[in-house]
C-alpha cells in the first residue's frame, strides 16, 4: 500500500524552528513532484511550497520565502521543510502531496498524507 507520512510537526515559540519530513512507503518506483499544503483553523489549504523529482524546481508561498527551505532525498524516498523564524500566522495542519509512480511506466497517482500540527506561540 503506498502512503505518504509526515512528521515532525509540533508547538514551537516565535522565532523558532521546526523540521517536518514526508515519507513515501510501499510499492514505490519512484516519487515525482512533492508539495506541502498547509490548513489553517477556518481557512483553506494552500500550497506552501513544492519540489520537483529533480529537485531543481521549487515553489515557494510569498510568506515563507526566505524562512522555509523544502529539500528532497530520492534514495529514502523523502522530502523535508525546515522551517524557521516560525510565527504565529504558520500555525495550521501541515499535509504532504505527492505524485508516486508505483512501477517503470512512471503513471503517477497523487496520494495525500494524514497531516502534522504545528502550533506556534506568540
Amino acid at each position: 500500500q503506498v502512503q505518504l507520512v509526515e512528521s515532525g510537526g509540533g508547538l514551537v515559540q516565535s522565532g523558532g524552528s521546526l523540521r517536518l519530513s514526508c515519507a513515501a512507503s510501499g510499492s514505490v518506483f519512484r516519487v515525482e513532484t512533492i508539495r506541502w499544503y498547509r490548513q489553517a483553523p477556518g481557512k483553506e489549504r494552500i500550497l506552501v511550497a513544492k519540489i520537483e523529482q529533480t529537485g531543481e524546481a521549487y515553489y515557494y508561498v510569498d510568506s515563507v520565502k526566505g524562512r522555509f527551505t523544502i529539500s528532497r532525498d530520492n534514495t529514502k524516498n523523502t522530502v523535508d521543510l525546515q522551517m524557521n523564524n516560525l510565527r504565529p500566522e504558520d500555525t495550521a495542519v501541515y499535509y504532504c502531496n505527492g505524485d508516486l509512480a508505483a512501477d517503470i511506466t512512471l503513471r503517477t497517482r497523487n496520494y495525500w498524507g494524514q497531516g502534522t500540527q504545528v502550533t506556534v506561540s506568540s
